[in-house]
């Protein structure tokens, strides 16, 4: 690829960090896993910080810790990565699939009651694009029907919601650090929760059901090897200091998107601000007005020119391993991801990439009507 959909940014400051870990005695569960961890619970404004080897396993934590099992209901939405659902039947319990708004592409609190029934258990809020989930209304929803909240916020760091951060409202809530986010430790993810019990089970389970005070060959619960390296939280703590430059250069380059497709009429654009929000840009993802076959077309097109771009998300109801979920009414998350592309973005975009996938988005919308 000419331009690439994502690019992870590693400094020489990091890589320095890396190495001495390298050059160390401890490789698992030592200091470096620690500093990450309270780097982190301080920077998101809560006392715990569980760090995991992916977003996913957090996700599944949080769904075994807080005792959500076979017989239990959690909402959340379809228009995400498949892993928010997956955490979920990994316990046996079953997602239940609610529809999104058509401007934050979150889930819509308008359609969250009607799908609450005696088995519902939790909500899972995902913060869609480093867009902060409306947390008001779906808090309220929650402690009308005494449901948990999850939020997932593996594309959110640093985004905000009324003056707090993603992740500091539900019971606990997840980070991933995949290298095509905002920051990367390789592989990698955080749990981060106000609630101690929940911390000291979850850090158990990370361990394979190991407690602080049981020895390496005791386990109290059935647990799993989710532990992360101290070789990536070395990486996360270089990133996390970073974060604020990250964040504004994502957003500049945000900006300098929205200026070169603001004349594009087939296509609508990701909303640049949004009411008592902070957004944490991890991808710019715009809609093909004329629906999926033009939209199609236009990714190939563009892979052809050699610029990276993918649709973002598939339905998880519609997908092979969740047939049984394929009957799901859900308009608008089937609408708009049919629609949806996403376009380079990462932390070194530079004007003159920008300006090239534009030219050649403006070729290929009008190759469509030819």
């Amino acid at each position: 690829m000419k331009i690439p959909l994502s690019q992870p940014d590693i400094t020489e400051a990091e890589i320095e960090a890396v190495t001495t870990v390298l050059r160390s005695p401890r490789l698992s569960l030592g200091p470096k896993l620690e500093e990450f961890e309270h780097a982190m619970a301080a920077y998101v404004g809560v006392p715990h910080a569980v760090a995991v080897n992916s977003g996913t396993s957090g996700l599944h934590l949080c769904i075994r810790a807080l005792n959500i099992g076979e017989g239990d209901e959690v909402i959340v939405p379809s228009f995400t990565f498949i892993a928010a659902a997956n955490a979920i039947r990994y316990e046996r319990a079953t997602p239940v699939f609610v529809d999104i708004e058509p401007a934050t592409l979150n889930l819509d609190p308008e359609k969250i009651e009607a799908a609450i029934t005696p088995r519902t258990r939790a909500i899972m809020a995902v913060h869609t694009f480093g867009v902060p989930a409306n947390m008001d209304a779906i808090l309220a929803i929650a402690e009308r029907h005494r449901l948990l909240v999850i939020e997932d916020a593996c594309e959110a760091i640093g985004a905000e919601y009324r003056g707090r951060r993603a992740g500091s409202f539900g019971h606990a809530a997840v980070f991933a650090f995949y290298p095509n986010k905002q920051i990367t430790t390789g592989e990698g993810g955080m749990i981060v929760t106000s609630d101690d019990v929940l911390a000291k089970k979850m850090r158990a389970l990370r361990n394979q059901g190991r407690y602080d005070a049981g020895n390496w060959l005791q386990h109290e619960e059935v647990g799993y090897n989710y532990r992360i390296s101290e070789i990536n939280c070395a990486l996360g703590i270089g990133q996390l200091r970073r974060i604020e430059e990250i964040l504004n250069r994502r957003q500049a380059a945000a900006l300098a998107w929205q200026r070169q497709l603001q004349n594009i009429t087939q296509l609508t654009l990701p909303p640049i601000q949004i009411p008592n929000t902070r957004i944490s840009w991890f991808v710019y993802v715009v809609r093909v007005n004329a629906g999926r076959e033009h939209r199609d077309r236009l990714q190939r097109f563009l892979e052809r020119e050699g610029i990276g771009c993918a649709r973002y998300f598939a339905p998880i109801h519609l997908q092979p391993s969740y047939k049984e979920w394929n009957d799901a009414a859900l308009p608008v998350t089937e609408s708009v991801a049919e629609r949806t592309l996403a376009l380079p973005f990462f932390n070194n975009l530079s004007q003159l990439q920008i300006e090239a996938v534009g030219e050649a988005l403006r070729k290929g919308l009008a190759s469509l009507t030819r």
